[in-house]
C-alpha cells in the first residue's frame, strides 16, 4: 500500500469508527491540529468538529459504511479519492469524492469534499 493509499484508509476508517472515544483517537493521530473540513453541507475546523461531524452523519445514516469507491491517487501532498456510502457490500446510497492536503508526517491538514450522488432530502 502506497502512502496515499494508506491515508485514504485511515481516513475512511475514522468515519466508520462508531465508538466516539476510538474514532477521536484516530482522527488524534491522522489529522494534524487546525486541519479544516469542507464539502457542500459543511466547513468546519478542528479535530473535536470533525470528529463530531462525522458523529453527527453517522448518526444520519446509521448502519451505512464507508468504502473506497475506487483506485486512489495522488502527489506532492496531495490524494484524492472517490468513497462510497450505503450498506455493506450493496449498491452506494451517497457517493462522494475528496481531495486531501497533506503535512510532511502525512497527517490530514484539509480535505475538500464533492457529493456526487446525495439522496433527496439530505
Amino acid at each position: 500500500m502506497n502512502r496515499y493509499e494508506t491515508v485514504a484508509a485511515q481516513y475512511i476508517a475514522a468515519w466508520n469508527e462508531t465508538d466516539a472515544g476510538a474514532r477521536a483517537a484516530l482522527i488524534e493521530k491522522h489529522w494534524a491540529d487546525g486541519a479544516t473540513y469542507t464539502d457542500p453541507l459543511a466547513a468546519i475546523e478542528g479535530r473535536d468538529a470533525i470528529a463530531a461531524a462525522i458523529g453527527a452523519v453517522q448518526g444520519q445514516f446509521a448502519g451505512l459504511v464507508f468504502s473506497l469507491g475506487g483506485a486512489v491517487d495522488g502527489h506532492h501532498d496531495v490524494v484524492r479519492f472517490t468513497w462510497h456510502l450505503g450498506p455493506a457490500g450493496e449498491e452506494p446510497i451517497v457517493i462522494g469524492f475528496d481531495v486531501a492536503e497533506l503535512d510532511a508526517e502525512d497527517r490530514i491538514t484539509a480535505v475538500h469534499g464533492f457529493l456526487d450522488k446525495v439522496p433527496a432530502g439530505v
